[in-house]
């Protein structure tokens, strides 16, 4: 069974893992902070806070705000994480409808959810397809970008990420890759200065910091903070992955052309919109869109193909029902009736690409 996702591994990262064993130091160190420099210096911000989950990230960027309790605007396409930190946080999520072409939320669906309430904006770039932030940075509200889908992604030669807050998921599936992990980027000093208790409950200075000095145990805890904090073994793959990033995107695109080429005469698949700056997105899904979306899924799975669905709407998991509906996203509730993902990672081979095309263009449609 070709899987959907796969993470990529070398020895490289073997080497780079077995290097912090040796070392002594498994926990918040020396990786840790060299991963979050390296990151910073690629997506071009002042700051980079590594933490244990995208979830995390989201999570404490929005507790780092200090916004009063209100409203969260979110897509009503995504994965739970974007909704579920505005709960945390003690605010209500709303949820936004998303663009029928690129799936993400747009300044006119924003618009339309936006009230005296609204304290934040948290767009996602679906699948790595840049949202169009200009027009909704002008509703001067304080916007967390989620970066999930996004590590690599850029828009007019600028990464996501640098322009407001960005999130940052490494989850095994992700295109940076550490098991699990997330990065919060900022060029605020302020914000920055917050997450570094908030990622570790309330210390003020990391293990590794402290053992630099004669009395290691000293610190204060002045603020409420969580265990959210990175750790060297999860940093040590991230360094690596992060080296290897535009390679391994490159690779993504290189699929994304195969299948744009060779479904593109397949009448009943719409496939994902494509541009002329196609080449600075991560391509983190591939999700084509068919009327007969579980008939398809079926197949390709008796096929030996994996297919998944993002996402469930929002509003349609119980926990999130009250924050919005069908009705409220018709666009959204449409669109994913229709979609698939496609299998796509670094390592896919030639001809599991192949196997895929064929079993797509066998399907009697």
């Amino acid at each position: 069974m070709i899987p959907l996702f796969r993470p990529s591994v070398t020895q490289a990262e073997i080497d780079e893992v077995v290097d912090t064993l040796k070392s002594g130091w498994w926990g918040l160190g020396p990786k840790t902070a060299r991963f979050e420099q390296e990151f910073s210096a690629y997506v071009g911000v002042q700051h980079a806070t590594a933490v244990n989950s995208g979830t995390a990230a989201l999570h404490l960027a929005l507790e780092a705000l200090q916004l009063p309790p209100g409203e969260v605007i979110v897509p009503a396409l995504t994965f739970a994480s974007t909704a579920l930190v505005a709960l945390y946080t003690g605010h209500r999520p709303v949820f936004a409808d998303v663009d029928p072409v690129t799936l993400n939320i747009t300044a006119e669906t924003v618009a339309r959810v936006k009230t005296d309430k609204t304290r934040a904006i948290i767009p996602v770039h679906f699948g790595g397809r840049p949202v169009d932030l200009p027009p909704i940075e002008a509703f001067g509200l304080p916007i967390i970008e989620d970066c999930a889908h996004g590590m690599g992604t850029r828009t007019n030669g600028q990464h996501v990420g640098s322009r407001n807050i960005g999130c940052f998921s490494f989850h095994a599936v992700k295109n940076l890759a550490t098991g699990d992990g997330g990065m919060i980027s900022t060029n605020d000093d302020e914000i920055a200065h917050r997450l570094t208790p908030l990622r570790w409950v309330g210390i003020d200075k990391s293990t590794w910091h402290r053992a630099e000095t004669r009395y290691g145990w000293d610190y204060q805890i002045e603020t409420l903070g969580y265990k959210s904090h990175m750790n060297d073994l999860t940093a040590s793959l991230g360094l690596v992955q992060l080296r290897r990033l535009d390679a391994n995107n490159g690779r993504r695109r290189e699929i994304v052309n195969r299948y744009s080429a060779e479904l593109s005469d397949v009448s009943w698949l719409q496939l994902p919109a494509r541009t002329e700056v196609d080449q600075d997105y991560s391509w983190h899904l591939y999700a084509v869109r068919t009327e007969r979306r579980d008939d398809l899924v079926e197949w390709l799975l008796d096929h030996g193909v994996s297919a998944g669905v993002h996402y469930r709407p929002l509003y349609h998991h119980g926990i999130l029902a009250e924050f919005g509906s069908a009705a409220s996203a018709p666009v959204t509730e449409r669109e994913w009736q229709r979609l698939v993902t496609l299998p796509l990672f670094p390592d896919m081979t030639d001809e599991e690409v192949t196997q895929v095309v064929d079993a797509i263009r066998a399907f009697p449609a």
